[in-house]
């Protein structure tokens, strides 16, 4: 038929009992498809493992012919680098809802994760994400969806921030697994939230009133030892709370004065036991047939959760708004009030990246900032003191000359 045109098109004339097709001779595989009810649509036919597909590129009343043969040529482009536009689009028409898409994440991704996470990641797809976006399908999902999800979140700042990453983790995953074109992940250019880093540490007093409120626990047998031998441990090593309740005895060498961890968040690594440190674990009881040092309730396990026992020693401390995370913070700002290098307070508490040890950097000057204080003193009350006044004994002018 020649270049197909508007005009040509707009003369074909469809028959009441079959559809036919017309191509364009100077696009190969380029024509257009006419139904008995008059539709009519542009077409691109080729071969692809020796079969022959066929994908509608829109309706003729929709796209001119320039639009759908710039379209065509697109997708034949894509075809010569070895792709198959119409097997893309048929898993794309069939991609899952979001609710799958989460069950596949935690099937075939989430058992790569810590426990920790993948407890964190279950809890934002189940309160969050799924009652929001459940039902709509992975191709359905657009930015003004994730924005305001995650606007909906701003309250909480660090949640939504996660949050956000999560999605963006389920979108990568779904690009990856044929459901969305390639590069259009719906949380790109959602900015996220600004969080205000936590910077909480115990004082000196609430040191004390801590030591006096675990003692006290001791002797009336309000918290389990073990309790105790947990909160201990925290402050002494700075360890981080998963890998104080889950240890081991096998990673406890007494003799070597560290733990040696298989796996924390950052791998393998070993932490220093200082004395009081190790007075904890050798007055720790061992018990048979558990091979926890923090045991728990149930036979054979280790303590699962602290916040409670947590919450009645602060009461008692009267130690107020502090996480047992905070524990970690004030080791390291003690370290730093020492007069520590970041380096060797990053290597204590087992950080990979400097960044991380960086929030402490202002703390690490304190002892610079004390130093000078008693220099300045030093010369400000030097200053003060009247000058001793000496006479200077000239000689005269016959013994000069002399």
């Amino acid at each position: 038929m020649g270049k197909l045109t508007k005009k040509a098109i707009d003369a074909l004339q469809h028959t009441p009992k079959m559809e036919f097709f017309v191509w364009d001779d100077s696009l190969p595989g380029f024509g257009v498809r006419v139904l008995p009810s008059g539709y009519k649509s542009w077409q691109l036919q080729y071969k692809r493992s020796g079969r022959t597909r066929r994908m509608s590129l829109g309706a003729c009343n929709v796209l001119t012919p320039d639009q759908a043969r710039k379209k065509a040529s697109e997708l034949l482009g894509e075809l010569a680098q070895g792709g198959d536009p119409a097997k893309k689009r048929a898993q794309l028409h069939h991609a899952p809802n979001m609710r799958t898409l989460s069950g596949m994440y935690l099937e075939r991704h989430a058992p790569k994760k810590k426990e920790s996470s993948l407890r964190n990641d279950r809890s934002m797809l189940q309160n969050i994400i799924l009652p929001a976006l459940g039902s709509v399908k992975v191709t359905e999902v657009d930015r003004a969806d994730i924005a305001r999800l995650h606007h909906s979140l701003r309250s909480t700042p660090y949640q939504a921030n996660r949050c956000l990453a999560l999605l963006s983790k389920l979108f990568n995953l779904a690009e990856k697994w044929g459901f969305r074109p390639d590069n259009t992940n719906p949380t790109r250019h959602v900015e996220k939230y600004r969080e205000q880093p936590r910077r909480r540490y115990l004082s000196g007093d609430e040191l004390a009133r801590l030591g006096k409120a675990l003692a006290e626990a001791e002797v009336d047998d309000k918290e389990s030892p073990f309790v105790v031998a947990a909160i201990r441990l925290l402050l002494f090593t700075g360890a981080r709370l998963n890998e104080i309740l889950t240890l081991r005895w096998e990673s406890v060498d007494l003799e070597r004065a560290c733990l040696h961890l298989h796996d924390s968040k950052t791998g393998q690594k070993d932490i220093m036991l200082n004395p009081p440190a190790l007075e904890v674990l050798t007055n720790l009881p061992r018990i048979d047939l558990n091979p926890f040092v923090i045991v728990g309730k149930q036979s054979g396990s280790h303590w699962v959760n602290l916040s409670k026992p947590w919450k009645r020693l602060c009461d008692r401390a009267k130690i107020f708004d502090c996480r047992l995370h905070d524990l970690r913070h004030s080791h390291a700002a003690i370290a730093a009030g020492l007069g520590l290098g970041l380096p060797v307070i990053g290597g204590l508490l087992g950080h990979t990246q400097a960044a991380t040890t960086a929030r402490y950097a202002h703390l690490a000057n304190d002892p610079l900032k004390a130093a000078s204080a008693v220099i300045g003193e030093h010369i400000a009350e030097a200053m003060k003191k009247s000058p001793d006044v000496k006479v200077v004994h000239l000689p005269s002018k016959s013994s000069a000359r002399d």
